[in-house]
């Protein structure tokens, strides 16, 4: 039985097709735990995992668990409905523990095999909630979970290209961000992939952008 109330089925049929990472921006974890389970505050996620990697169910994938939010992923809301939500006990502030890690890796695994979701369905609450939600955030190993197969991560060494904001955008757009202002686009990108570069699109935003468009092709192009 699921452990929070705070759960309806999925609409129109949708199955999970996107895991999408969070934290929970709380001081420990049975705080965090506290607030999922309150009906009175209308959230929840399919799994809380602690910083000392203790994983706990509380909505049933099967279920439509109140984790995303407004927003879209690949041209497509109500990401509810498409997704199994994961909430890492972190404040944001701090790096993300090792055993919590390990523990969020033995869940991914056998849990996209279930689902039969591909490595780049896993994406962060920011991802799909640009200038709205920030989290995992900066300090989120995208780049271990991607050695793993349970995430993904741009090649190195790809050839940088001349800044074209509206290349860069056809491209960001395939790989599956909503279609949102360019800086607050170039933001997102670079919160997950180079979260400590600033300054104007550059030839390296560009080379991500295509390898990661050019490399997972099942988002429609624009």
């Amino acid at each position: 039985m699921s452990l929070s109330p705070n759960f309806t089925k999925r609409r129109n049929g949708l199955r999970p097709e996107l895991v999408v990472i969070h934290y929970t921006a709380m001081a420990d974890c049975e705080a965090a735990e506290r607030v999922l389970c309150d009906p009175a505050r209308e959230v929840s996620a399919h799994y809380l995992i602690s910083e000392a990697g203790e994983v706990r169910a509380l909505v049933d994938e099967e279920m439509r668990a109140w984790h995303a939010g407004a927003g879209a992923w690949a041209g497509r809301d109500d990401v509810n409905s498409r997704s199994i939500g994961i909430e890492l006990s972190n404040t944001g502030l701090v790096p993300f523990a090792a055993a919590q890690m390990d523990a969020l890796e033995r869940l991914l695994a056998p849990l996209l095999a279930r689902w039969n979701i591909p490595p780049h369905g896993v994406i962060g609450h920011s991802d799909m909630a640009p200038g709205r939600k920030i989290d995992p955030g900066p300090r989120f190993d995208w780049q271990r979970l991607a050695r793993q197969g349970l995430s993904v991560w741009p090649e190195a060494g790809g050839q940088e290209r001349t800044p074209d904001v509206a290349r860069f955008r056809a491209d960001a757009l395939a790989f599956g961000y909503p279609d949102v202002a360019d800086d607050l686009l170039l933001q997102t990108v670079r919160l997950r992939f180079r979260p400590r570069h600033t300054g104007p699109l550059d030839g390296r935003d560009m080379a991500i952008m295509a390898d990661l468009a050019n490399r997972y092709p099942t988002c429609a192009r624009r």
